[in-house]
């Protein structure tokens, strides 16, 4: 069976600059056991250099992550690489307003979206959101993430990371119950606390979410792509995913 784990490769940023370098990163990321991977944050190659790469190291490329400005200026390019990649989902890394905001800022870029969001009907490849904390800061009685999941059309997807939503005080179980039917792939990293009261992220299984609950509604929700990322590690990368995928086996994920 395919397995639905992936590995976000914005984890090994550092060692995916050049072409040569994404080779090898590619072959030791499937050396770990992952089958997927989420391409994001990678140097600068050729999408058929990528797409062979990947072939070649049997590796699915669940979804990647790709700038706005650049979904709004080259859409048709994106389009053309996901289909080489034939990879169904693309992201942005989130909406990070500069200067005071309101609600109706988020309101304003949710209507920007789902215009960007049309360009890409009917092409096999639709676009999502992905979540930081900032998301979860209150307007009144609602918040950002709030705003977005009402106004942003239903054919833009929700990647519900699950650190970031602990870190802005929600809960990622009720949050991935709330975009069921929406999220085809999700970000798992754990939350762990330092004896100085310090946040920080760890892997899967290391920290204090509640991944039993976390998965089970995953599950519930649709998700295809259970996808590995941990923006900053206190090991070395590679281990910290070998430890998630060990750990997410250990809990029935596969």
């Amino acid at each position: 069976m395919k397995s639905q784990i992936a590995a976000q490769l914005y984890t090994l940023r550092e060692f995916t600059k050049t072409p040569k370098d994404i080779a090898k990163t590619l072959g030791r990321v499937k050396k770990l056991g992952y089958h997927a991977v989420q391409c994001s944050a990678l140097g600068p190659i050729a999408p058929a250099e990528l797409a062979h790469l990947l072939k070649e190291q049997g590796l699915a490329c669940c979804a990647t992550h790709v700038s706005r400005e650049r979904m709004e200026s080259e859409t048709q390019a994106v389009i053309q690489e996901h289909h080489l990649y034939d990879c169904r989902y693309t992201a942005v890394g989130g909406y990070f307003p500069e200067g005071k905001t309101t609600a109706k800022t988020w309101s304003q870029f949710a209507a920007k979206y789902n215009s960007l969001a049309a360009k890409f009907t009917g092409s096999g490849v639709a676009i999502g959101y992905h979540n930081h904390s900032h998301e979860l800061a209150r307007y009144g009685r609602t918040t950002a993430l709030e705003i977005l999941l009402e106004k942003l059309d239903r054919s833009v997807w929700m990647e519900i990371d699950t650190y970031w939503i602990a870190h802005g005080g929600g809960d990622p179980v009720q949050w991935i119950k709330r975009v069921a039917g929406r999220m085809p792939c999700v970000h798992l990293k754990d939350m762990a606390i330092s004896p100085r009261r310090e946040q920080f992220m760890a892997e899967v299984g290391e920290g204090n979410l509640n991944w039993p609950d976390i998965l089970a509604a995953c599950r519930s929700a649709g998700v295809e792509w259970y996808i590995v990322e941990q923006d900053t590690c206190y090991r070395d990368p590679f281990q910290s995913l070998a430890i998630s995928l060990r750990n997410l086996n250990a809990l029935g994920v596969r």
